[in-house]
């Protein structure tokens, strides 16, 4: 009866976790989708712990441990979300990646420990699920760390380009496969603790190779190798829940990712190659592109008084300066005016698949003036005023005019071919790519320098 229960508890959670990725789709869905994966998470969960409680020889220890140790974790989450501010997310979700990567490696082990009575085929494919459970996650573990170090600035965003990096890669995969055979033909755990070894220093390659550029991708990839980990961590625990709920997160990650990689014009295999985010010793670097010209708050004001289309373009620049209130202040402003006010998001502005789309929903931004960049490219030569706010390679024409840039063929916001161009950064300083931005020097453009935040409340006091 128990199992039965709990067989029927997993196929409810599990179709609330489909609905749940129907609602993140969209953003009027969105806070809906969130309410279907916490409500199908908590009945996965209390029907797992009932069903560890019931096979278990002391029920009531074992659901003390399992109680203590999810006391722990939920405090520890719980103390993180109400600290962790939203430039930070994008490091948080790298991090969390590499909690999963850790499960399914002691999962893994934990599982040949105790795989005791299987014999032929089974045992077989028991031990490939434990070899490849924990590939996935130790891969998926020290990438995920490298990601975070990345991220939040603790190691630099440059790529790391060892001598034959590509095949210092290949090697470990064909090391591991060696370890395979061997992991299979001797049943010992030696060959498992060197793969171990192997897939750790893999990942940490894999993804220190790739520089800054890509770092929404890797975001997404990592989150589709923590699926994949769950999952196999599904098959080693005989648990089908978490298979499905590992597929769900790997394929849909996966999904983003090729997204993501859609939109900067690159192939999947060319992010795990690195090569894109330079360290910024790259040619344009060194080209002049002439002089910029800067203005001040009330200038900009002035000008968006007469304005009568305006597009905002934010980047990560405006997470950091926490911007998004003043802006959703000016948006408001500006349309009581009569202004025609837009957004126009690129699919990788921020480190993060959707961070600027979350920040402006935190402001209130009205979701039917947020745009995606195949929205609204085509409108900018009709546009009185773009500001851009903290985005740097997401509008630089580079991708289009340069053949020799690190960044060409990637769309990105032309945002050059309106009237006017607002640039608000804090320096001349290039983007996170490390590559220098054309649009600062030309004739349309003006800079305004200083905290984003502060400028665009200058902006509102002379409005």
């Amino acid at each position: 009866m128990t199992d039965n229960l709990v067989q029927a508890a997993y196929i409810i959670a599990a179709v609330l976790f489909v609905l749940s990725l129907a609602g993140l789709s969209k953003h009027e869905s969105a806070r809906q989708g969130n309410a279907f994966g916490i409500v199908g998470m908590v009945i996965a969960l209390v029907a797992t712990i009932w069903l560890a409680a019931d096979r278990a020889s002391n029920s009531g220890l074992t659901l003390f441990l399992i109680l203590i140790a999810m006391a722990i974790g939920a405090g520890i989450g719980l103390w993180r979300a109400r600290v962790v501010e939203m430039t930070g997310m994008p490091e948080l979700v790298a991090m969390l990646h590499s909690f999963v990567g850790a499960a399914a490696v002691l999962v893994g082990y934990n599982s040949f420990n105790t795989a005791d009575g299987l014999t032929g085929s089974e045992a077989n494919i028991h031990l490939v699920e434990v070899y490849l459970g924990v590939f996935i996650g130790a891969v998926t573990f020290t990438g995920s760390v490298v990601a975070f170090l990345k991220l939040s600035a603790r190691i630099p965003s440059k790529p790391l380009m060892l001598p034959h990096r590509h095949l210092l890669n290949l090697g470990a995969l064909v090391v591991s496969a060696l370890l395979l055979m061997w992991f299979m033909a001797s049943e010992s755990v030696f060959p498992l603790i060197l793969m171990t070894l192997v897939a750790l220093a893999f990942g940490y390659h894999l993804v220190a190779s790739i520089g800054g550029g890509d770092m929404p991708v890797v975001v997404s990839m990592l989150n589709s190798y923590s699926g994949w980990a769950a999952a196999a961590a599904g098959f080693m625990l005989g648990n089908d829940l978490l298979i499905v709920t590992g597929a769900l997160v790997g394929s849909s990650g996966a999904i983003l990712s090729y997204i993501m990689c859609k939109a900067m014009n690159r192939s999947f295999f060319s992010v795990i190659a690195g090569g894109f985010g330079s360290d910024g010793s790259v040619s344009g670097e060194e080209r002049d592109y002439g002089e910029h010209r800067e203005t001040t708050a009330e200038d900009v004001a002035d000008l968006l008084k007469q304005a009568k289309s305006v597009v905002i373009t934010p980047g990560y620049g405006m997470a950091v300066a926490q911007a998004q209130y003043p802006v959703a202040d000016l948006t408001s402003r500006l349309r009581k005016l009569g202004v025609d006010v837009r957004f126009g998001i690129h699919p990788v502005a921020g480190r993060l698949p959707g961070h600027m789309n979350v920040l402006l929903a935190e402001a209130k931004v009205p979701y039917d003036i947020v745009l995606e960049m195949d929205e609204v490219n085509d409108d900018f030569p009709d546009t009185d005023v773009v500001l851009v706010i903290g985005a740097n390679d997401t509008v630089n024409p580079s991708a289009t005019d340069e053949p020799g840039s690190p960044i060409a063929g990637m769309p990105v916001l032309k945002v050059w071919e309106a009237r006017n161009v607002v640039v608000f950064k804090r320096s001349m300083a290039t983007g996170y790519a490390g590559v220098q931005n054309p649009l600062f020097f030309k004739d349309n453009s003006q800079m305004l320098f200083g905290d984003a935040k502060e400028r665009v409340e200058d902006m509102l006091k002379s409005l």
